[in-house]
């Protein structure tokens, strides 16, 4: 079932994460001088992109199909903007991005629903909370390196010391929030899903249906375009 205002939605996020990319490559790899962006502003903005996408993902899990393959390709995805990254732009390199994670969480509900998908409304009401709070008590868990840790543990959220990505999002603490808006989808009435069917704007939803290949797309259109300005 496509729900045609959580596509928009997706597409408002995805032109604000393009956006906030742009932001980023003036700031840091062309030396434009905007203050804020560094600051919690920008820490804000980043985070409203990055909880939207990973609720979204997870709310809308249980509404798909195909859960195997299309965790497989955002996996694969993830590994060819790694792979690009390292050949092309080492000081910029992507390790665990927010693909890989987004690919690995779909593929780990697939196990997960068979245990939670038939729970009734409290107990997936309990579990949404439990996950929200983990979260929210681990989500600065990998601010620090953690000696006899590679890139298994990295992956995991313990990174080693001195790992560094410019997209970093391992399974802990990320995949409570995945869980918690996959939980929220389960609960949810379908009177109120069907609220969300209708369509509000075409071009959002459109834009919110093709994220994947706009989300490979847009780092090198971004990069080019302001290549060519500044250069």
């Amino acid at each position: 079932m496509r729900l045609s205002k959580l596509d928009a939605l997706r597409g408002i996020t995805l032109l604000s994460m393009i956006a906030y990319h742009t932001m980023w490559d003036l700031v840091y790899l062309y030396g434009v001088d905007v203050p804020w962006y560094a600051k919690t502003p920008g820490f804000v903005w980043q985070q409203s992109i990055c909880w939207t996408f990973i609720l979204l993902s997870g709310f809308s899990w249980s509404l798909g199909h195909h859960h195997f393959k299309r965790g497989l390709t955002v996996f694969f995805a993830g590994a060819l903007v790694t792979l690009v990254t390292c050949l092309f732009m080492p000081e910029e390199v992507v390790w665990f991005g927010i693909l890989t994670f987004m690919g690995f969480a779909m593929l780990l509900m697939i196990p997960l629903d068979r245990l939670f998908g038939k729970r009734n409304t409290a107990f997936l009401l309990i579990s949404a909370l439990i996950s929200f709070a983990l979260f929210m008590v681990t989500r600065n868990i990998s601010s620090s390196g953690f000696p006899g840790g590679n890139y298994f543990t990295t992956f995991l959220g313990f990174p080693f010391p001195g790992f560094f990505s410019t997209d970093y999002f391992p399974v802990i603490p990320w995949f409570f929030l995945y869980f918690t808006g996959y939980a929220a989808s389960r609960i949810a009435p379908e009177k109120y899903k069907a609220n969300l069917v209708d369509s509000i704007c075409p071009p959002l939803e459109f834009i919110g249906r093709h994220t994947l290949i706009i989300y490979l797309l847009h780092q090198p259109v971004i990069f080019g375009i302001t290549n060519l300005i500044f250069s």
